[in-house]
């Protein structure tokens, strides 16, 4: 076996095509001909005397011997990231890249006013935040696509290190004037009986909540606004429209500026969501991620 190949271009591609599925996606994702990732494939399956992949009608999938390079490659690339970081590290923290994943909950002002506090003290530090399914952010952080996932969780994930849980209770969300707006506490029941706003798929978390709660009470709901997007039914119940559920985060700043109205909600499911920052398990963090983690954690127990 020739070993220098493990330190070549050609991992890259192979790592590519392995987040990917795909010559052609990786091939995007690393703006290369498709064919430049064929050849670094092939060459990587000539110089290791195996193949490394099942090819698919739609696509290639990782076979074993796929799977422990995959799993070498990573650690290599995280180790070089370390060793980086520590030599910029005894010259203090002043340059770095944080990937972070999100909820969209989270990312419409939560995170971004923590990052640009952030970066009143630390100049150099430049963020990349993206927002995604919450079912799709701990596979990010296992395959090492971000640093940190900041996403809500019902359930334990594997081959994740979770650096801080928090109750994160869905609350009821409507316009001041609101006839539910001076309770202090609401059930479901009492939500059905006024227009809605939901989300429009079930790969949401409060979706599922609400849906099993609706259930198990066999409460009926026919949302007057449907939307995929949380931004959308929380201006549709500013507006006056109805009512929509989110979690305090979201829209700490409309609360706080008396724009809107949360109450919250006594139905067990709608409190057994938890907020949830994720990081790899077993790895160990650049220093500009573990101070944004410090910082991320000290705001999160503040407003707990």
């Amino acid at each position: 076996m020739n070993r220098r190949v493990l330190q070549e271009t050609a991992l890259r591609h192979f790592l590519e095509v392995v987040r990917t599925g795909s010559v052609t996606a990786a091939a995007e994702r690393l703006s290369v001909a498709p064919s430049a990732v064929s050849r670094h494939i092939a060459h990587l399956e000539s110089q290791l005397d195996t193949l490394l992949f099942e090819r698919r009608a739609r696509g290639m999938v990782p076979n074993a011997a796929g799977e422990l390079l995959a799993a070498h490659a990573k650690r290599a690339w995280q180790d070089i990231e370390r060793v980086t970081d520590d030599i910029q590290a005894l010259r203090g923290l002043q340059t770095g890249l944080v990937r972070i994943a999100s909820t969209e909950g989270f990312a419409s002002e939560f995170l971004p006013g923590l990052i640009a506090e952030f970066q009143r003290e630390y100049t150099g530090i430049r963020f990349a935040l993206n927002v995604h399914m919450q079912a799709e952010i701990p596979q990010l952080v296992r395959d090492g696509e971000v640093d940190i996932g900041v996403t809500l969780s019902t359930t334990s994930e594997r081959q994740i290190n979770v650096e801080l849980r928090h109750p994160s209770p869905i609350l009821a969300i409507m316009a001041k004037d609101h006839p539910l707006a001076s309770r202090r506490q609401l059930s479901l029941a009492q939500l059905v009986g006024y227009p809605m706003a939901l989300p429009g798929g079930a790969y949401s978390t409060l979706r599922q909540l609400f849906d099993i709660s609706c259930s198990r009470q066999g409460l009926q709901c026919d949302p007057a606004f449907l939307s995929n997007r949380l931004d959308a039914s929380i201006s549709f119940a500013a507006a006056g429209g109805g009512i929509a559920l989110s979690g305090e985060a979201a829209l700490r700043n409309r609360l706080k500026a008396g724009h809107l109205v949360a109450v919250p909600l006594r139905d067990r499911e709608m409190n057994e969501r938890h907020f949830e920052i994720q990081t790899m398990a077993g790895r160990t963090l650049p220093g500009a991620c573990r101070a944004f983690l410090d910082h991320l954690r000290e705001a999160v127990r503040v407003e707990g």
